[in-house]
């Protein structure tokens, strides 16, 4: 289920969504279509935890996007379709990146990204 109340995204000056309401029903699938610049990317980004509302607020399986970001981000899968600065990682630093981004702890994370590569290769 995702909820989203009067979010608004501003960059400077550009208004990229302004004030998007919208719930889901559980098992309900959504789709946002609409050409470049319309707002999906960042209503998605903002929905993964990935940046902050200029104003409004969201819920995704009832966890509230700004007060619990680590309870969303347990619920949400997320693939961009271009990883922009991205580029040029190895696998074990981006694993290492999204690990920290999880607030694994440096103490785990070796060990964490570790078992994926292994899991991976067939190890």
């Amino acid at each position: 289920m995702i909820e989203l109340h009067n979010f608004t995204k501003r960059y400077g000056d550009l208004l990229a969504v302004d004030r998007l309401t919208l719930k889901t029903a559980p098992g309900e699938v959504f789709g946002f279509i609409g050409p470049n610049g319309a707002g999906k990317s960042t209503t998605i980004r903002f929905l993964a935890t990935l940046l902050r509302a200029s104003e409004g607020d969201g819920a995704v399986c009832g966890h509230r996007v700004g007060k619990d970001p680590l309870a969303v981000r347990r619920s949400v899968g997320y693939m961009p379709d271009c990883f922009g600065f991205y580029n040029g990682m190895k696998v074990g630093e981006f694993l290492d990146f999204f690990a920290l981004a999880h607030r694994i702890p440096r103490s785990r994370r070796r060990g964490a990204v570790d078992d994926v590569k292994s899991e991976k290769s067939g190890d």
